[in-house]
């Protein structure tokens, strides 16, 4: 279930089409697939990794996914999950992620947060975002 900070239905679509995004992602990732995952971002996105690497710009976010997608080494199934959505203004979104890596095993988590804007022709793409390395207690 995804919650909202607002009571509007008015923005029913457009949390549908954000939960496209999220589920875009989990796709590129499970097919360490670059070219989806890069067609996601705004140009002038920012991108902080788990790791604390900051991205900036698509140049910057492409060097960095078409490195390390590919040859990344899990051995298993990578699920995003859309949590929560605070839509700041009609045309920007936080969108708050729990992401999972499942394998035979080791499982890890994450909690990216999405600043999403969406652009004239209706499409949201990821603007701002942090991702977030969950550390088990």
């Amino acid at each position: 279930m995804v919650h909202m900070t607002t009571e509007s239905t008015a923005y029913t679509a457009d949390i549908e089409a954000v939960k496209q995004v999220v589920a875009t992602v989990e796709h590129s990732q499970q097919h360490k697939d670059p070219d989806e995952f890069l067609a996601l971002f705004h140009p002038d996105a920012v991108w902080t990794t788990a790791h604390g690497k900051v991205l900036i710009g698509l140049d910057a976010i492409s060097e960095f996914t078409r490195k390390v997608l590919p040859a990344a080494n899990w051995d298993g199934k990578v699920s995003y999950e859309v949590v929560h959505v605070l839509f700041i203004r009609p045309d920007v979104a936080a969108v708050k992620v729990r992401q999972r890596y499942l394998s035979p095993d080791d499982e890890s988590e994450g909690a990216p947060l999405y600043v999403m804007t969406k652009q004239d022709d209706g499409r949201w793409l990821l603007t701002a975002c942090q991702n977030t390395g969950v550390v088990a207690d």
